[in-house]
């Protein structure tokens, strides 16, 4: 899977915690993610901030603005990486309450060594493979 069908099913998946997700889709999207959020935060941040300055906002005024509009996108992205996580999980036979293991130090070594695992070959309890169905048809 490329970064633009890693990206497109990421937002088209957002919610979907039943199938699966190859490691390309995985670490396509958390690039994707990450890199994204730098330039929309500041775009975001600048807008608030011009328009709160410009109107005579306080400081925390503008605080409390900026939040209230970036809260549904945090809510969004929160909600769409744990699907994520949950689908790659699924790729390698794990259940998706693995996840919760990342509230403990020392979980955070068997997820990412999940997350960069083959997936299971084939079909399994989870659902096709997601390079096979990648191949029969076009995200």
């Amino acid at each position: 899977m490329n970064f633009t069908q890693a990206v497109k099913s990421y937002f088209l998946k957002w919610n979907d915690f039943r199938s699966r997700s190859s490691r390309s889709e995985y670490w396509w999207a958390t690039l994707f993610v990450t890199l994204a959020s730098f330039p929309v935060g500041l775009i975001v941040g600048l807008v608030i901030g011009f328009l709160s300055v410009t109107a005579g906002f306080s400081e925390t005024a503008m605080d409390i603005v900026l939040a209230i509009v970036m809260l549904p996108v945090q809510i969004f992205i929160i909600i769409a990486s744990t699907c994520l996580v949950i689908r790659r999980l699924h790729d390698v036979d794990k259940s998706g309450w693995w996840y919760l293991i990342i509230f403990t130090i020392i979980g955070m070594i068997p997820l990412l060594i999940w997350y960069c695992s083959k997936g299971t070959d084939g079909d399994n309890r989870f659902g096709k493979d997601p390079l096979e169905q990648l191949n029969n048809f076009e995200i």
